[in-house]
């Protein structure tokens, strides 16, 4: 009688799909954690591989120093007081070390700590590809009808150091007030006549020639003797 109640049990297998229903969930649950731990782990793994990058750069500048000097682990611990272990340690990127370490093993090999960071690709140090004629229109004064002025480079940073322009004028009758700003100026005539003055000096310029000359002076094109003119400016300011 057992055994019949136990086959006769046994005998509906549909419900064998419904004891499993629940297992069917359970991996679905499982699934969740998983997906959330591979994302934990790829933002680690990016966040080391930047930390990484700047170890690896410490790690080579300071072995690269020590072997040009003829220096073993055990001579710079000496001077630097550091102990071979975390030497070595720091030479093959192992550990992120304190500045004060780094400042003692500097000193030990006579290399300005700020030199250890100088070929470091931190941003700003990019570069900037302008296509022809993709410039930035920007107005200046005395920019008037027929004077346009493209910005070759504006993307330098929190500090703006210089500004190459490309200009083009075609209005022979346009006449230009003097400019008068910080910095060096050099311009070079691509294509055109015109003279140019500095101050009480005027100079004749046709393509090819140029002219470099203090901006705080007064300048600016005199006469234009042959349109269209097209000419490349390239203002420097000085270091406060």
């Amino acid at each position: 009688m057992p055994r019949e109640s136990s086959h006769s049990s046994d005998t509906p297998q549909p419900t064998a799909p419904d004891t499993k229903a629940p297992d069917t969930k359970a991996p679905s649950l499982a699934a969740e954690p998983a997906a959330q731990s591979e994302v934990k782990e790829t933002i680690t793994a990016a966040a080391d591989e930047t930390r990484l990058g700047l170890e690896q750069h410490i790690a080579r500048a300071l072995k690269q120093q020590r072997v040009s000097q003829g220096y073993k682990i055990s001579d710079v611990s000496r001077i630097a007081g550091v102990s071979q272990g975390m030497i070595s340690k720091v030479e093959n990127a192992q550990v992120s070390t304190s500045l004060d370490t780094l400042n003692k093993l500097c000193n030990a090999l006579s290399l300005p700590i700020s030199k250890l960071f100088s070929d470091y690709d931190v941003n700003g140090r990019g570069a900037q590809h302008i296509k022809a004629g993709q410039g930035m229109q920007v107005v200046r004064t005395g920019t008037e009808v027929g004077h346009a002025y493209q910005l070759l480079s504006y993307k330098q940073g929190p500090k703006k150091r210089y500004e190459p322009f490309l200009i083009t004028m075609d209005d022979a009758s346009e006449v230009f007030p003097n400019f008068c700003h910080a910095g060096h100026e050099f311009i070079y005539l691509l294509s055109g006549n015109l003279t140019y003055r500095h101050g009480d000096k005027f100079y004749d310029m046709g393509p090819g020639d140029s002219l470099a000359f203090d901006a705080g002076v007064p300048h600016g094109p005199e006469k234009l003797n042959e349109v269209p003119i097209q000419l490349l400016s390239i203002i420097h300011y000085d270091d406060e």
